[in-house]
């Protein structure tokens, strides 16, 4: 069970991350704000850090890890194109970027709440709490650019 558990919460990390670099990227050419450009591409660049060493460590451990679906991506795409088209403004992009946020925090809580703690993998527990509290600080930033 353990390493079930384990290995579902990786996928978790490499999922939100693979959604957040996609989302990021479908954003950055609508984004016309220096500031927000500028941050997009700081958390796109930690999204990439988180990314890499889930794939470390899914290779040490011998665990495939499975990238969104094309369906998924394009709908993400869709979604923002429509979004950005009629309101490309710095608030705006940030409270679509604070609900992205908000929705891979809620699933990495939820993935590290189903882990026991006594019987989980330490390095995988401890980059899935390292992403949420980037994520959590990405949303503060979000947050203080909608006001």
């Amino acid at each position: 069970m353990e390493i079930k558990k384990s290995e579902e919460v990786l996928a978790e990390v490499h999922r939100n991350c693979q959604l957040a670099l996609q989302s990021i990227s479908d954003i950055l050419p609508e984004a016309e704000d220096a500031d927000v450009r500028e941050e997009l591409l700081r958390q796109h660049e930690e999204y990439e850090k988180f990314s890499g060493k889930a794939s470390i460590i899914a290779k040490d451990k011998n665990i495939e890890l499975k990238n969104p679906g094309m369906i998924k991506k394009a709908m993400m795409w869709s979604s923002i194109k429509m979004s950005t088209m009629t309101d490309n403004s710095r608030a705006h992009i940030a409270e679509m970027m604070t609900q992205g946020t908000v929705m891979g925090i809620t699933a990495l809580k939820s993935s590290l709440g189903e882990m026991s703690e006594d019987c989980a993998d330490e390095e995988i527990r401890a980059l899935a709490e390292e992403l949420l509290c980037a994520e959590e600080k990405f949303e503060k930033t979000w947050k203080g650019m909608i006001s």
